[in-house]
């Protein structure tokens, strides 16, 4: 059944309205986290955007299009031709095939378990419902793409288009601790370095070769010392592999990088200096590969949306509402790098993103619906 207005509703009246669609949340996305949707996985992604397709036309009244992909196919709903929000989530998880028959969705209480019910279905869900309970979702539209745990590479332009055509994006990212907020994330970013060296036999003769090895422990200080900690500049060597047997020299070594930042103009820096990372061996080569990502989320292009969001709060009956600086990446990252405002950390309350222990409260479904209700009819009304 739709639940679409075209009337007017009171923040009293939307919240009472979604709390008695509480258990329709909870029977919906115990289906939607039992579809079971890995990144990458093309047939897995197909049915968790048709269940999707077919939950926001029921909900919703309208059909969204599925825009195919490389990488799996996005969902996009548009209320009109005029709209002024972006809603955006995604419905990849990093779990591996097979993870649901082993542990699907299960409820003790008030706690929802299952995987990707943090990240971030239940967000999903959520949202759903809170853009059906007021009449803005006419000046609303909603992107939930299919590749943002492994880089938004095949979204990133569509995203871009999207924030740039509404003006406003919210993220359904799941919160942090407590249900906060996330008004500032890192810029992230991983770098590739590869040595090439010479094999030789390590006993015979190991002066006829260049050991790789050798140049890879020359780099890893060289690349770490790069990092910027005093303004949020991290840089994390975090895998390495060389050799092929121990009485080879080896001839070839990588390294990948994590690299993080607060400040944008870090981002110029970290992909200058990781250029500039050249062998200390005679013969050896180092090339260096990939970058910066997501740039970062400047709390400069939150704090109009936040400070929106405090008053909805007060205005919907939710208390202690928090904004927190995170480490992560999203895809707010993104949409804030193209100059539109955003807000991030929409989503379900819980924890345990990307882990066993992953779960959400099946409770606050209806009261994070109506922060997302209250702030498009905020934004929506100027």
């Amino acid at each position: 059944m739709t639940v679409s207005v075209s009337d007017h509703r009171t923040a009293a009246q939307v919240r009472a309205h979604l709390d008695a669609q509480g258990n329709a949340m909870i029977a919906d996305l115990e289906k939607f986290v039992n579809v079971e949707s890995p990144s990458l996985e093309r047939e897995c992604l197909e049915r968790s955007a048709r269940f999707l397709a077919d939950l926001i036309t029921r909900v919703l009244g309208t059909p969204p299009a599925i825009i195919e992909s490389d990488r799996g196919p996005h969902v996009h709903w548009k209320g009109s031709d005029d709209t002024k929000v972006l809603i955006v989530g995604h419905h990849d998880t990093v779990f591996p095939l097979g993870t649901v028959a082993r542990r699907p969705f299960s409820r003790e209480g008030n706690v929802g378990r299952g995987p990707g019910i943090f990240d971030m279905k239940a967000g999903i869900v959520q949202a759903i419902y809170g853009v059906a309970a007021v009449k803005e979702w006419y000046h609303t539209e909603i992107l939930i793409t299919a590749d943002e745990e492994v880089g938004s590479h095949a979204s990133r332009a569509l995203l871009e288009e999207r924030a740039k055509a509404t003006g406003a994006v919210l993220v359904l990212e799941p919160s942090a601790d407590g249900g906060a907020l996330k008004i500032a994330r890192k810029g992230t970013g991983t770098f590739m370095v590869n040595i090439a060296g010479r094999a030789a036999h390590a006993g015979l003769e190991p002066e006829k070769g260049i050991n790789a090895l050798v140049e890879l422990a020359a780099q890893v200080p060289r690349i770490a010392a790069l990092a910027r900690p005093e303004v949020g500049t991290t840089v994390t060597p975090t895998v390495a592999k060389a050799g092929t047997a121990d009485n080879v020299v080896p001839d070839s070594a990588t390294i990948s990088v994590d690299v993080r930042c607060v400040i944008p103009e870090e981002k110029d820096r970290l992909e200058r200096g990781m250029a500039s990372l050249v062998a200390t061996l005679p013969g050896a080569t180092v090339t260096v590969s990939g970058g910066m990502n997501r740039p970062p989320l400047h709390e400069s292009m939150t704090k109009e949306l936040f400070a929106i969001s405090e008053k909805v709060a007060a205005d919907y009956g939710i208390s202690g509402l928090q904004g927190v600086a995170v480490g992560g990446g999203s895809d707010g990252n993104i949409t804030a790098a193209v100059g539109v405002k955003t807000l991030d950390g929409l989503g379900a309350v819980g924890a345990g993103a990307h882990a066993d222990t992953e779960h959400v409260r099946l409770d606050m479904m209806p009261e994070r619906a109506a922060l997302v209700a209250g702030l498009v009819q905020a934004i929506v009304n100027g």
